[in-house]
């Protein structure tokens, strides 16, 4: 994508040169009238995958997210033995995917895998990894590194699981060996999740095919994003694995058979955040098609999120629609998880303060997320500041510049948002969308360009 190189600022203070492309944020100026459809859910489809890979059948998976993420995850699948092929489907971002399990009784093999950015992949692969015979090498970019991994190394190491470091020495981060020997005993396990939900899931989603079972225990700081959890055990009682999760901090998996299916991925939640923002920050409104009455998703919390920051919102006929007030009020927030970036850039454009509350972990999510939230608004003349656990942000006069991204396409969209009240601001690298979305540059232009009295590009009618 053709731009101007950005600049950004080392850990001194320096600054320093970026070849990044730099992405003209849209200014809008009119209100926004549009209806969007985003991409199926990262979230789902990822955990789907892995089930498919360990089902008793072939299964499918329709309407799936294609995206740099959930490539990652097949591809990860496929170098295990399963065998994954796209087949034509009636989604409007990509076809179905039809799965056909990994062989247990297959010969052992080494294999390496690439988990890019993607947590779901650098935490949820390895569980499954052990369950095969062979030696499985995985690494991913650069600041995968330095992602939080040591919960799920040490679960594996406690559960039986040879993991090494590539030079056969203790290790707790990428880059890491797992030898699998094909069968995992399993039994009661202790960890500490606080860092990330993930590590609990990673292990509830392979759990049913231990020896006996898993009975999984969290101890320390409260388990963050437990919206991410209960989506686990939802689509565990969906493929008939039974899951006690009655006591807190206690998830029993018993073992079985994982039923072969096929489902339909719902629409990105998330993803739709920054489309549903967009009407705040520009005073108009955006419609959802097809939003689940019944969902795990974290971003059903955008309903409650926005009307609190003074939007209206409907959900009529499976159409969810946001039409933003005056102004955009500012609020205190708890654990607002990774929808934290698309809040913070409201509050940023809030005409109240604003706090964000719950949100530590984000500080291991692709870039610390607080720290980069209040670089990019504060270098736009906003007021942020970080606290234990979250952001402050307080009203402030914003001006034209650019937003570093961070290769995390939160951080991106978030610059999008706030490109659409400020005119002059650009994104760099804009194309790190492409992790959970990669049509976002052109869905986003679409939706600036929709009005009321024409059809309506980025409308569909298709369920994703």
């Amino acid at each position: 994508m053709p731009g101007t190189p950005a600049t950004q600022t080392d850990d001194s203070g320096s600054t320093i040169a970026s070849a990044l492309p730099l992405w003209p944020a849209p200014f809008a100026s009119r209100p926004v009238d549009a209806t969007v459809t985003v991409p199926g859910s990262k979230s789902l489809t990822n955990r789907y995958l892995v089930l498919a890979a360990l089902a008793d059948g072939p299964s499918r998976l329709r309407a799936p997210l294609h995206s740099r993420d959930s490539a990652l995850m097949v591809e990860a699948l496929r170098q295990l033995g399963a065998t994954i092929t796209e087949v034509p489907g009636d989604g409007q971002y990509g076809p179905d995917l039809e799965v056909t399990p990994i062989d247990p009784a297959a010969a052992a093999s080494e294999t390496a895998i690439d988990c890019g950015l993607a947590g779901t992949v650098m935490r949820f692969v390895p569980p499954l990894a052990a369950l095969r015979n062979g030696a499985s090498v995985f690494d991913g970019d650069p600041h995968a590194r330095q992602r939080p991994m040591g919960t799920i190394i040490e679960a594996l190491r406690t559960l039986g699981v040879d993991v090494s470091a590539l030079d056969g020495q203790s290790a707790s981060s990428l880059p890491f060996k797992v030898s699998g020997t094909g069968s995992v005993r399993g039994g009661h396990l202790v960890i500490d999740a606080s860092a990330s939900s993930q590590f609990v899931s990673a292990l509830l989603l392979v759990g049913a095919r231990f020896k006996e079972g898993l009975h999984l225990e969290h101890v320390g700081k409260p388990v963050p994003s437990l919206d991410h959890i209960n989506m686990t055990v939802s689509v565990l009682r969906g493929v008939g694995v039974q899951v006690d999760d009655s006591v807190p901090n206690h998830w029993r998996v018993s073992p079985g058979t994982i039923q072969a299916f096929d489902v339909r991925i719902e629409q990105d939640l998330s993803n739709a955040g920054p489309f549903l923002a967009a009407a705040l920050a520009t005073k108009g409104t955006v419609r959802i098609p097809n939003w689940p009455v019944n969902t795990t998703q974290v971003g059903d919390l955008w309903r409650d999120i926005l009307a609190t920051m003074g939007a209206t919102v409907t959900l009529d006929n499976g159409t969810l629609t946001v039409t933003g007030g005056s102004e955009i009020l500012g609020a205190d927030f708890d654990e607002t998880s990774e929808l934290a970036p698309t809040v913070a850039a409201l509050c940023a454009l809030a005409t109240g303060p604003s706090r964000l509350t719950g949100i530590a972990h984000l500080r291991g999510h692709e870039t610390d997320r607080l720290a980069a939230l209040v670089a990019e608004i504060n270098r736009l003349g906003g007021d942020a500041e970080e606290t234990s656990d979250g952001l402050v942000i307080r009203p402030a006069a914003l001006h034209a510049g650019v937003v570093h991204s961070y290769a995390d396409h939160r951080m991106a969209t978030a610059g999008a948002i706030l490109g659409l009240a400020v005119e002059g601001v650009q994104v760099e690298d804009i194309a790190t969308t492409s992790k959970t979305m990669p049509e976002f540059p052109q869905i986003w232009a679409s939706m600036l360009t929709a009005g009321p009295a024409a059809a309506d590009p980025v409308s569909t009618e298709t369920s994703n």
